[in-house]
């Protein structure tokens, strides 16, 4: 199963105009069955969904995971999960964590292509201390959410340490895939956005879409992986 994050700054791209086609276009290449979003809904007003419904369910092969939150949002705390039509949903969440600005996290369980996962998506604290507070508290819903099945992170950790902070809290208990420089998308030189994974699933192949469309969409790029069951 292909998995992957991508912070996708409301649809606002490198020229400073929303334009949400642009993020679809980018979905359709990414071609991943599974993507966390962070930034999906608008940040002020109803705080409606940064794609509109309308245009996800007619041009493209997503559909978001039910949150239930709010009528006009696609995400809770922007955060938002988008699986395939065909998958199935079998459990899904919005999740509380410690923190200094309106911050949350996701959660579906999710089955396709024969496999079904616990899945996580995050955006992280702009303060490091704040970030590692939300660490701990995702590593215990993960363990409280996971129901046994494998389980894979993703999301904006907005941590700019190689190794510190909350990647060496992760680290205790998750495997990172390998995924590369995704901020800032025209001239990454930071790896904000992360994958991990539990002992369960093996990372085949991992990296970030780095494409002229990506590049203009927002102003991260997104990340993946391809991950199998381990042995």
């Amino acid at each position: 199963m292909k998995l992957a994050t991508y912070n996708i700054h409301k649809a606002i791209g490198a020229d400073k105009r929303r334009n949400p086609q642009r993020i679809l276009s980018v979905l359709e290449e990414l071609d991943a069955d599974v993507i966390t979003l962070q930034e999906a809904d608008r940040r002020f007003g109803r705080r409606s969904a940064a794609i509109p419904p309308l245009l996800l369910d007619l041009d493209s092969d997503y559909q978001p995971v039910p949150l239930d939150v709010q009528t006009d949002s696609m995400g809770w705390h922007g955060n938002a999960i988008l699986v395939r039509k065909s998958a199935t949903v079998h459990r899904h969440d919005i999740l509380h964590i410690p923190s200094l600005e309106p911050r949350g996290a996701v959660m579906a369980h999710v089955e396709y292509k024969g496999m079904t996962l616990c899945v996580f998506g995050m955006h992280l604290d702009l303060s490091g201390l704040w970030r590692r507070k939300q660490a701990h508290a995702i590593i215990r819903l993960a363990e409280q959410h996971g129901d046994g099945l494998p389980t894979v992170l993703m999301g904006d950790l907005n941590e700019w340490s190689a190794t510190g902070g909350c990647l060496r809290d992760f680290g205790r208990v998750f495997d990172f895939a390998d995924g590369g420089r995704s901020f800032h998308a025209r001239r990454p030189i930071a790896r904000l956005d992360r994958i991990m994974h539990c002992d369960r699933l093996r990372a085949v192949a991992s990296g970030v879409h780095d494409g002229a469309a990506a590049r203009k969409a927002s102003d991260h790029l997104p990340v993946w992986a391809e991950f199998a069951l381990a042995r």
